[in-house]
């Protein structure tokens, strides 16, 4: 099915949707592009101008019929699509297919994943789990994914569920790394990458220092890159964990 309104034609298909606010027993619609939509309303900075197919406000989207003019005066105190769309975007249901809810759990499932992978670590060892592994104790725990929280927000629930299944916990460091010369160019790009420079110091031989705070489960991938691109001239000291 198609509409057609201010010049555009809207297909609604597998990833085009539309976003639905009632109030007052009145219906309001935007049609949508359902992965932007996804992300405005789950927090990411997203234009609304990208998430709208159309600026036009339906009373209901799929059969053509427009909002009155009174209508949105009523309700949102102005008849600006733009400003009424964005209320309708953040407080409106957004209508998913089945196959288009299960790809994004799925891709929030991933998500919480890479930042438990990335920040935590087995205590037993010191060492970051593998991502199949917190997936298969994610699944052992039966956590569910809530589709409408962003993944950061869920993490340390997350983190409580599979504690129960594997030996896991959140850890940050601070190491400290001295560049020589000829590296220190080279120093705050890669240290940047991994963490966040508390300090800094450059010496009278031109070498660099600095102290950084990293996520558990990078320091194994820190060291690697600095040996490397040091050619394991770079000093490294871990001075404590949190």
């Amino acid at each position: 099915m198609s509409q057609i309104r201010g010049e555009k034609r809207v297909e609604f298909g597998e990833n085009i949707s539309i976003v639905k606010y009632e109030k007052y027993g009145l219906s309001f619609e935007v049609i949508v592009d359902v992965k932007k939509a996804w992300e405005y309303k789950t927090g990411k900075e997203t234009d609304p101008t990208e998430v709208l197919q159309t600026f036009v406000i339906y009373e209901n989207a799929r059969r053509g019929e427009k909002a009155s003019e009174e209508n949105m005066q009523k309700i949102f105190g102005t008849t600006d699509p733009l400003e009424i769309a964005k209320v309708i975007l953040k407080k409106g249901e957004l209508h998913l297919t089945t196959e288009q809810r299960r790809e994004l759990l799925e891709q929030k499932k991933k998500k919480i994943i890479n930042i438990l992978a990335r920040t935590c670590v087995n205590p037993q060892t010191g060492l970051p789990h593998p991502p199949t592994r917190i997936e298969n104790a994610m699944e052992e725990a039966k956590v569910q994914v809530d589709l409408w929280r962003s993944a950061e927000e869920q993490v340390k629930d997350v983190l409580k569920r599979i504690q129960s299944v594997i030996p896991i916990k959140m850890e940050t460091l601070r190491v400290a790394v001295k560049f020589p010369p000829e590296y220190a160019g080279k120093g705050y790009n890669i240290l940047e990458r991994f963490g966040r420079i508390i300090r800094e110091e450059w010496q009278s031989d031109g070498s660099w220092i600095a102290m950084i705070e990293i996520p558990g489960g990078v320091k194994g991938q820190l060291l690697n890159v600095i040996n490397t691109a040091t050619k394991g001239k770079a000093q490294i000291k871990f001075l404590q964990k949190t």
